[in-house]
């Protein structure tokens, strides 16, 4: 983990003492030396302090409900106590930073003598409520889950009266340590760009047994003994499928036999509509992965493979490098942990975005599109039927979703420079830049927010910075009908030439021609873009006629 949560800059504050934790991340971070504690607000306030100086990328706020109340347990008094820190918070907060906001675990001794039960929830619920309606106003706030992180440990091994008494150092040393850790994944998610397809084998790994031989020997199972490891797997992996993460089968059976199985077993927790892709046959898996990665239009570094034969792994390992193929678990009751855990190592983001909980639809509907292009005659027919609408949505409304756009896009990506999430806020507000972004709708669905394009309007001639859009509307000339919303806007301000650029990678290569193909002529020495990087310019007033067919709105 050292090397990994190295390279950004963060501060842990709280109003107890966290040297001891502050410490341990030392080890793995930079990190702000905290001016003690329980001043947390009044450092965030005064942009003179040492931490304003540290400049902070990540800021951790780790705070203990008890002496945020000074021990009153009242919930009145509480919910004033709270309202007061979160405006105070909301007040010295920044929009060119990232917050982790811990929940709370109500501990002190003399919550042992109150209405535990009933003081505990409802004072805790207070604070999580706040916090949850933050997170609604704020893209860069998040929630770090102290919470689940003490009732794992249990109040016994998390905190230490001995220490408290001391030093009002709250933590034991392990949930110290633990706390450290946490944080640390946080950082990492921050900055990560995670997988996105698990693609799965069927028998004795989604069930026990073979499908081939359910007649004679049961599928394991059920709610009971061995069948509810494999189906606590399942629910494990439904949820994953519910925060984004693609799911694919690759199985050698029969297909009739496995449908039989995920259509009508009654303990089944995933269904068909759950899966983007099946490859259910006797080809190799690489083949199978090959094909899938074709079909989702994804590349095979975004791919788990999860197969409980050895030889399957190892000859996805050895042909298809790129692939991510971890270890199964021995035994079947240690499933569902190992799945949380891949969950946690390569899919958990920072943020989810709309896009991300419906991701599974998106690429079903796709499927369809696929159907209706291999049914009529023309392309042209094609992109007529889809009936595609394209409309310009607020940017500052969906920062998460654009920064997830700019660091995640890699293929119609013309210059592929990433932006943290400060970055992308600071655009949207700077006036000497507009910024487009476009949700795309056709006769199947909504494929959500998938395009954008970031202009440079300080010079006499505009540039285009940044042009992006998702894979998974490729090559339906989209890009077309949003380079001439832009032109269009760009030419209402007065503008009278535009430019564009294109720095070239590994794998931008499908949007290489893009401005030539669009009109524009490239332009020579404008700019320094480095060896890979080309700028190439287009008259307003000599827009060629463009093959979108749809409606821009």
């Amino acid at each position: 983990m050292g090397e990994q949560g190295t390279g950004r800059r963060i501060a842990l504050l709280s109003n107890v003492n966290m040297n001891a934790v502050i410490r341990t991340l030392q080890k793995d971070a930079e990190v702000y030396e905290a001016e003690g504690y329980g001043n947390e607000l009044g450092i965030l306030m005064n942009p003179a302090s040492s931490y304003h100086v540290f400049a902070s990328e990540i800021t951790f706020l780790v705070i203990d409900l008890m002496e945020l109340l000074e021990h009153e347990l009242d919930e009145e008094s509480a919910k004033v106590r709270v309202e007061d820190w979160f405006a105070g918070f909301e007040n010295a907060m920044t929009p060119d930073g990232i917050y982790y906001i811990s929940d709370v675990y109500l501990w002190g001794l003399e919550a042992e003598t109150a209405d535990a039960l009933v003081s505990r929830t409802r004072l805790e619920g207070i604070w999580e409520s706040e916090l949850r309606e933050l997170c609604r106003h704020h893209a860069n706030v998040r929630i770090l889950p102290y919470h689940h992180m003490v009732a794992c440990l249990g109040e016994e091994n998390a905190f230490s009266p001995k220490m408290w008494y001391m030093g009002r150092i709250l933590l034991s040393g392990e949930a110290g340590k633990r706390l450290a850790a946490l944080i640390l994944q946080k950082v990492i998610l921050e900055s990560r760009t995670p997988k996105k397809v698990l693609a799965l084998d069927l028998d004795n790994t989604l069930w026990g047994g073979l499908a081939g031989e359910h007649e004679h020997t049961p599928i394991v199972l059920s709610e009971e003994h061995t069948g509810l490891a494999y189906k606590n797997l399942q629910r494990v992996i439904l949820q994953m499928q519910r925060q984004g993460v693609l799911l694919v089968i690759i199985s050698k059976n029969n297909a009739e036999d496995a449908e039989k199985i995920l259509q009508g077993h009654p303990h089944m927790v995933l269904r068909a509509e759950h899966f983007a892709a099946k490859r259910i046959n006797w080809n190799a898996k690489n083949e199978n992965l090959e094909e899938i990665a074709k079909e989702l239009n994804l590349g095979l570094d975004s791919f788990v493979f999860w197969d409980d034969n050895p030889q399957e792994r190892l000859l996805v390992q050895e042909t298809l490098p790129m692939v991510t193929v971890p270890e199964f678990p021995d035994k079947p009751e240690e499933l569902a942990s190992a799945m949380t855990k891949i969950y946690g190592e390569y899919f958990q983001k920072a943020v989810l975005t709309a896009e991300d909980l419906d991701k599974t639809k998106q690429y079903a509907d796709n499927e369809a599109r696929g159907r209706l292009q291999r049914s009529v005659g023309s392309f042209e027919d094609y992109l007529e039927k889809l009936q595609i609408v394209i409309t310009r949505v607020d940017a500052a409304e969906h920062l998460n979703r654009l920064a997830d756009m700019l660091n995640k896009t890699n293929q119609f990506n013309l210059t592929t420079r990433r932006h943290d999430l400060s970055e992308v806020q600071s655009m949207v507000q700077d006036r000497g830049k507009r910024v487009f972004l476009y949700r795309v709708e056709d006769c199947f669905g909504d494929n959500g927010v998938v395009a954008a394009a970031i202009v440079d309007v300080t010079g006499e001639i505009p540039v285009i910075e940044e042009f992006v859009m998702s894979c998974r509307v490729m090559g339906k000339n989209i890009e077309q009908g949003i380079v001439s919303d832009v032109e269009e806007s760009l030419r209402q301000e007065g503008f009278g030439r535009v430019r564009g650029i294109y720095i070239s990678t590994a794998k931008n290569k499908p949007v290489a021609d893009l401005y030539r193909q669009l009109g524009y002529r490239e332009v020579a020495g404008q700019a320094d873009f480095g060896a890979m990087g080309k700028v190439y310019e287009i008259s307003l007033d000599k827009v060629p006629t463009r093959g979108f067919q749809g409606v821009i709105r």
